[in-house]
């Protein structure tokens, strides 16, 4: 028993020192860190299911919670907006389009805002312990995905109910748009919590902005009253929104009512084109968020 503090300190002294900071290099950096992330799939399976058991703690209906959230909403922009304030008489299937956009735009949310304060909020293990810190904004990705999948089985079991059940190719409209969400709203995750860590005002502007570029997607509108409303350079400027593009493809896939409404031209290329600039944009803040991490320990 009293040589146990010194045979725990010799098993440490044979571990390789390894540095908190990046590894030099982007290419090789990137691989790492990928490497590393992989290494540790168990942990972040783990942190996903503490992510989605923390929200619903101490709560006497717990899953249900999941479910009333969406259809709260659902119901809110209904009547408030489709009946009182009469959008349903210029949009067909009112209900079905205003939550396919909310489904979407939930998603993205719960992404950014979540993942913002995601090292923040696990200040207290991120200084106890190495670990690749990318894990925790990818956790808040896993969970935020656990409730995007309840709100998508809500809104198809609507659609069927209606008789109006997504089928065929319109599920590629789906998957693209997905992956642009996912993609997008991960490489947003990773730069804001790094840069909040310094910055603590970053998570309050966060969610402000989220609040404010949500009327800059046609979620609660449709795109026929925005397209020859506005200028051609404000029109592309607007089409260049990752999220504009991302609802419009969702819609296109689950608002079946909408088939005779006018769509973006190029929607499907443009999507594409959004995917791969999605994608470099997520390799470059997964290396700002490597590079910034080594002095996580210290500002917490």
């Amino acid at each position: 028993m009293d040589n146990q503090p010194e045979a725990r300190a010799a098993r440490l002294a044979l571990e390789p020192m390894r540095a908190a900071g990046p590894t030099a290099g982007f290419f090789r950096g990137s691989r790492e860190s990928i490497a590393d992330v992989w290494g540790r799939r168990e942990l972040l399976g783990l942190l996903v299911r503490r992510e989605i058991k923390a929200r619903y703690k101490d709560s006497a209906l717990g899953f249900f919670w999941s479910l009333a959230r969406p259809l709260a909403m659902l119901l809110v922009y209904w009547v408030a907006l489709g009946k009182f304030l009469g959008a349903e008489r210029s949009i067909p299937e009112f209900a079905v389009f205003v939550f396919t956009g909310l489904t979407a735009w939930q998603f993205f949310s719960d992404i950014v805002v979540q993942g913002t304060g995601s090292i923040v909020a696990n200040s207290g293990l991120i200084k106890k312990v190495y670990l690749p810190r990318e894990v925790f904004p990818l956790s808040v990705v896993g969970s935020a995905a656990f409730n995007f999948v309840i709100q998508l089985g809500i809104l198809t079991l609507f659609t069927a109910a209606l008789g109006q059940f997504p089928t065929g190719s319109r599920w590629g409209y789906f998957l693209l748009g997905t992956a642009v969400l996912v993609v997008y709203g991960t490489a947003l995750a990773l730069l804001l919590t790094a840069l909040n860590v310094f910055l603590r005002d970053i998570q309050y502007l966060v969610e402000i902005a989220v609040m404010i570029f949500f009327w800059a997607s046609p979620i609660v509108y449709s795109w026929s009253l925005v397209s020859g409303l506005l200028p051609d350079w404000l029109e592309r400027l607007y089409l260049a929104n990752p999220m504009t593009q991302v609802v419009i493809a969702f819609q296109q896939t689950f608002w079946v009512a909408g088939d005779d409404q006018p769509v973006p031209p190029d929607l499907v290329p443009d999507l594409f084109v959004t995917l791969g600039v999605s994608l470099v944009l997520l390799w470059l803040c997964q290396r700002v968020f490597a590079r910034l991490q080594s002095n996580f320990a210290q500002e917490l």
